[in-house]
């Protein structure tokens, strides 16, 4: 093995034993969370964190680790030493942010804002977010009987 390429696996476990750790601390995600939140499995999370790997990880695999943590894709595809733009999807353009979603994202980076009220603002987020959504009968019906 090269010394790059050691120097990549070294770099992108730290990684991701930085998140992993700050999701304990921050949320109290274990392991089985983690991977739950993020749709990568255990087993190769802990592959990551030992650098117990022979190709580099699927991009989409880091993407998904990272959104599901709340982390910025940019910073893991640094410790592997890719190239940003070559990795990012330039076809698709993101919808427009909702303006209620930018005033959530902006109290939050807010260092006014108490933690406390970070942290409700996350929970209700999660909540939201992995919510099962009901199907277009129900909610056709409970307009229907109102």
């Amino acid at each position: 093995m090269t010394e790059t390429a050691n120097a990549r696996k070294i770099a992108f476990a730290t990684f991701v034993r930085r998140a992993l750790a700050d999701a304990r601390a921050t949320r109290a995600w274990s392991g089985t969370e983690v991977s739950r939140r993020t749709g990568v499995s255990r087993q190769t999370i802990n592959r990551w964190v030992r650098g117990d790997w022979a190709s580099d990880p699927e991009v989409e695999r880091v993407v998904a680790f990272c959104e599901g943590l709340g982390l910025n894709p940019a910073a893991a595809f640094a410790a592997l030493g890719w190239d940003r733009a070559a990795a990012r999807d330039t076809g698709n353009t993101p919808p427009p942010m909702d303006p209620d979603v930018e005033a959530l994202l902006r109290r939050l980076v807010d260092p006014n804002v108490s933690d406390a009220e970070k942290f409700h603002i996350r929970e209700t987020i999660r909540y939201l977010a992995y919510r099962p959504t009901l199907s277009t009968d129900v909610r056709h019906s409970s307009k229907e009987a109102g």
